[in-house]
């Protein structure tokens, strides 16, 4: 009779090929690539086991490695957010804006911080804190303006104007802070709740008439609900050409500012594993930001690389849908929503690839209403697929017809910047309302380089020698061949 080891022995032997000999050491099967003692090469070096268990040294490659990482995407997912903090900084410390205020910006020099302005419009912007003034009232103008409130992670609270729900025609906004109930008697208020304490508000004016635009900016107010019965009246502070910049250090001021806002913002559902991953570098709600040497090294890599990968998205997209005209360099500079979300994801990609050039968005700004908002097309390649450079000379023959129901407007851009290129004639842009020379049918030949072509001084944009630059043609109030593709814009092409 057999002993119930031999039993076992034989059962096993039955279903393992080879044979199993009694008696023989039974080898553990490998169901990982990692090695059990040894070790193996990788894409971030040398890893080293010893019985499937990693080194001391390995451990930290790995730790590190996985901050890097963890560090580089937060980067690219708080583009939008520490974009805001820092534009807020400079309106607070620059100009000394308050909450209830506005800074004008009218100038290409005022507007030299900010990414990707319109060189054709006046801006009046602010950001206010909610935690401090409580429920604001916003008293909107009547008239052409395109204007809005946003988030601190630029989610369009409610747009207002032309494409806000007052149409047009003024009213009465007051918006709350997260998680507060309107006060009582507030019926011909249009209210909205804000899903941060700090928000932006601000608008532009369209009309080109300076009376309606002075009478315009002077009916805006804006005040705490609880100073309503004597309400002060708004500031609208001018930005006199003020040096500022909206754009962050890319270093550890970046990651000082995402402390920041992370401590005076609530953490929203879809943004709760992010915040996780930034716990071993040193954020924490609540806790004073204070990097150790290693957390800050691994911060700093980050910056770099997280940059790199935004200036990636942003100036070679790759989502198909991004291509505007078969055949063409365009594209559409705004690929995401306004409220940020598809039916599936957050539009992370999306999200940085506009907000690392661009600043703000609204429900206006991604209309697909003929004769509403505006419709953003970027450039930055010529016709032969090279990228755009400050010493060449270019051309844009821009079609007769075009499809805005207000006007057009074309602005170019410094790549590093992403603000106006810097020139001494201080010109970033032309429109379809400036005196431009058409050609017989209609069309408009704009020039772009370091020297005006001769005799067509007016339809030309300076651009700086060394700059790579990009451009924006914008449509104000779309029309519908614009939307059935049935208008076009050609490419770009170089010209001696």
């Amino acid at each position: 009779m057999l002993k119930p080891f031999s039993i076992f022995c034989l059962g096993i032997a039955t279903i393992l090929s080879p044979p199993l000999v009694c008696g023989q050491q039974i080898s553990s099967p490998s169901i990982s690539p990692l090695p059990t003692h040894g070790t193996m090469d990788s894409r971030i070096g040398r890893l080293e086991f010893d019985g499937a268990y990693p080194t001391d040294d390995t451990v930290s490659k790995l730790y590190d490695e996985m901050d890097f990482q963890r560090a580089t995407q937060a980067y690219m997912w708080a583009i939008p957010l520490v974009s805001f903090a820092k534009w807020q900084q400079q309106h607070e410390t620059v100009f000394g804006q308050e909450d209830g205020d506005l800074v004008q910006m009218v100038s290409s020099q005022d507007k030299l911080g900010m990414l990707t302005p319109n060189d054709s419009t006046t801006y009046l912007l602010g950001f206010w804190n909610l935690e401090r003034t409580g429920p604001m009232v916003i008293d909107y103008p009547k008239g052409p303006t395109a204007g809005g409130v946003l988030d601190m992670w630029q989610r369009p609270i409610t747009d207002m104007g032309l494409s806000g729900p007052d149409k047009g025609a003024g009213g009465k906004y007051l918006i709350l802070p997260p998680g507060q109930k309107a006060p009582a008697e507030t019926e011909d208020y249009l209210i909205f709740e804000s899903p941060t304490n700090n928000i932006f508000p601000g608008f532009r004016i369209l009309t080109t008439d300076p009376k309606e635009a002075e009478v315009l900016k002077n009916s805006y107010q804006a005040y705490p609900y609880a100073q309503r019965d004597k309400p002060r009246k708004t500031r609208m502070i001018p930005a006199n050409g003020k040096t500022w910049t909206g754009w962050p250090a890319n270093g550890l001021e970046y990651w000082e500012l995402l402390s920041k806002m992370l401590n005076q913002e609530p953490v929203h559902e879809r943004d709760r594993m992010m915040v996780a991953m930034l716990k071993p570098l040193g954020f924490e709600k609540g806790k004073k930001f204070e990097p150790d040497a290693r957390q800050q090294k691994i911060l700093l890599q980050a910056a770099v690389i997280g940059e790199a990968m935004a200036r990636a998205q942003s100036f070679a997209k790759r989502q198909s849908e991004a291509k505007l005209w078969p055949g063409t360099q365009w594209k559409n500079a705004v690929l995401l929503e306004a409220n940020q979300e598809t039916e599936h994801y957050t539009a992370l990609d999306e999200r940085t690839a506009w907000f690392y050039e661009a600043v703000t968005l609204t429900a206006g700004m991604t209309s697909t209403t003929p004769g509403l908002g505006q419709v953003y097309l970027g450039i930055q390649k010529d016709k032969d697929g090279k990228w755009l450079q400050g010493g060449n000379n270019y051309m844009l023959r821009v079609p007769a017809n075009a499809p805005a129901k207000q006007f057009w407007a074309m602005t170019l851009y410094d790549t590093e910047t992403r603000s106006f290129i810097v020139t001494k004639q201080q010109i970033a842009g032309l429109d379809s309302r400036k005196e431009l020379i058409k050609n017989a049918d209609g069309s408009v030949d704009l020039y772009f380089g370091p020297k005006a072509p001769e005799g067509k001084e007016t339809n030309w944009i300076p651009t700086a020698p060394g700059r790579g630059w990009f451009a924006y043609f914008r449509l104000y109030a779309p029309t519908e061949p614009y939307f059935d593709r049935s208008w076009k814009l050609p490419d770009i092409v170089q010209v001696q």
